[in-house]
């Protein structure tokens, strides 16, 4: 399975992703430089992403607490999710996610890791 992750900087990377991970963790684990800084317990915002097209109605929707959660981010949207919330499933096979600026660190990529989309 994989995820297809863009960057603000408009790159994208195909990450491989297992079952039953967090989408946060993938890219955490790939070397992507996502804040995270509760660490998946779904206490802050900073992994806010957007699900590309159709994909959203693919998702499970939303938990309350997770909406309450994103009224701390910014440019929140219909296709906004905390990726710590979204588990992979065979499902979601090939989801597409755009990274919110503010859940970006200062981290720089980890291009031995991660790798990009042709």
């Amino acid at each position: 399975m994989f995820v297809n992750v863009r960057l603000p900087d408009g790159t994208v990377h195909r990450l491989e992703a297992l079952e039953g991970w967090r989408v946060m963790e993938v890219m955490r684990d790939w070397g992507l430089p996502i804040k995270a800084e509760c660490g998946g317990a779904c206490a802050c915002a900073t992994c806010h992403v957007w699900v590309e097209g159709d994909w959203v109605a693919k998702l499970v929707p939303p938990t309350d607490e997770e909406t309450e959660m994103l009224d701390g981010a910014f440019q929140v949207d219909e296709r906004s999710r905390l990726c710590c919330q979204l588990i992979m499933t065979p499902e979601l096979d090939g989801l597409e996610i755009e990274l919110a600026p503010e859940s970006l660190s200062d981290q720089p990529v980890e291009t031995v890791a991660a790798g990009s989309a042709g």
